[in-house]
């Protein structure tokens, strides 16, 4: 995700922090600390409200984190890759790979909201029992708090609406019902779409009567709904594919470059004659080593392009998405990272025959189309 940084590892995925990530502390813990605990703890001076509330605005990030987490170990123990985990205003995201059966793809989407509504239930009755001790009101009305924010959101996403877990688990069960993948897909984005024009005609409804929770739900239903769109476009693109072989999608011949020349040197003798914006590398023995974006090379200060060789900024091949000439483009178009974009590279018994493109499925889409209308 743009405007987000590597901050470490959790149980050994790369985890990413977005610069809205501090936003969302601070302002949970405004909302504790100068609305939520003066009214159930009064009479505590400003230093302890301040404290209590930053303590539970971290926590809160750290369930959001734990919500997550239970999507990635899941995912990983289904043998689905795992590309990282990425912390932001509205929650967080892990990417990863899509699963291959309808009960991966249910027990990935449910262990989220699951691990929410266990902290929340233990949160909520941690709290109460705090409670009940003399001296422990603050620190009771934290863990209340942070329950019940826990079960929210849970609740909140196990609505029936892709890219919510809710709508995963709707995507999962037509899958198993239906046996057709795609169906389910569409079906599923599509409750997302319309899921995500609810909570903005709500947000708006409640803006328009001064409540300031209605632009949050304006950002997320906003949110929903773009992705729902683009999954159901996503949708309708292996719908479009199933059935075509990856050989007869790629293109080829393909411009190349050697991995071992230095960053100036290749873009004077490959970059700047490609038409492409990324170009595919080879290694000594004519074999892919990865990819290099244009863009990339173009952020090297000049004063070091002659010391800087291009497989130090590339794409290593373990990064990118291949496939075989005999592939099924549906099952190619799966392994594509966030990363190198749309673009599969074509490996034969080790060798670079072929590059798919994201300008290779717009023609194969454009065909696709021209033969349903001749078909009427």
């Amino acid at each position: 995700m743009n405007g987000s940084v590597r901050v470490g590892q959790v149980v050994g995925i790369p985890l990413r922090m977005h610069w809205s990530v501090p936003v969302l502390v601070v302002v949970f813990a405004y909302g504790l600390g100068r609305q939520t605990l003066p009214v159930w703890t009064p009479g505590r001076s400003d230093a302890v409200y301040t404290f209590a509330s930053a303590v539970g605005a971290v926590l809160l990030m750290g369930s959001l984190l734990l919500h997550e987490t239970a999507h990635a170990v899941t995912a990983r123990r289904k043998k689905i890759a795992v590309e990282d985990v990425t912390l932001w205003a509205l929650g967080g995201m892990t990417r990863m790979g899509r699963p291959q059966t309808a009960a991966v793809a249910f027990a990935v989407a449910v262990s989220g909201p699951l691990t929410s509504l266990a902290i929340g239930g233990a949160a909520l009755g941690a709290g109460i029992g705090l409670h009940l001790l003399p001296g422990w009101a603050v620190p009771a009305a934290v863990l209340v708090w942070l329950g019940w924010a826990n079960l929210f959101l849970g609740a909140f996403n196990l609505l029936p609406a892709a890219p919510l877990d809710g709508g995963r688990v709707v995507q999962a069960a037509l899958w198993w019902h239906t046996g057709d993948r795609e169906r389910a897909d569409r079906a599923a984005s599509r409750s997302g779409q319309v899921v995500g024009v609810l909570l903005m005609v709500v947000g708006w409804i409640g803006l328009l009567r001064g409540g300031p929770g209605g632009l949050w739900l304006v950002f997320v239903g906003l949110f929903i709904t773009v992705v729902a769109g683009a999954e159901r476009q996503r949708a309708v693109i292996h719908t479009a594919l199933r059935g075509v072989r990856v050989d007869g999608a790629m293109s080829s011949p393909v411009t190349t470059g050697a991995d071992w020349l230095t960053a100036q040197r290749f873009i004077d003798e490959v970059a700047v004659k490609s038409r492409h914006s990324a170009v595919p590398l080879l290694d000594f023995e004519g074999r892919p080593s990865g990819i290099v974006q244009v863009r990339t090379l173009a952020r090297i200060p000049e004063a070091r392009r002659e010391d800087r060789r291009v497989c130090d900024v590339a794409i290593p091949l373990s990064q990118c998405a291949v496939a075989a000439p005999s592939d099924l483009l549906s099952e190619a178009l799966d392994r594509l990272r966030p990363s190198t974009g749309m673009r599969i590279l074509v490996v034969d018994d080790g060798h670079l025959v072929g590059i798919i493109t994201a300008k290779d499925i717009s023609r194969l889409m454009r065909q696709h189309t021209l033969r349903g209308q001749g078909s009427n």
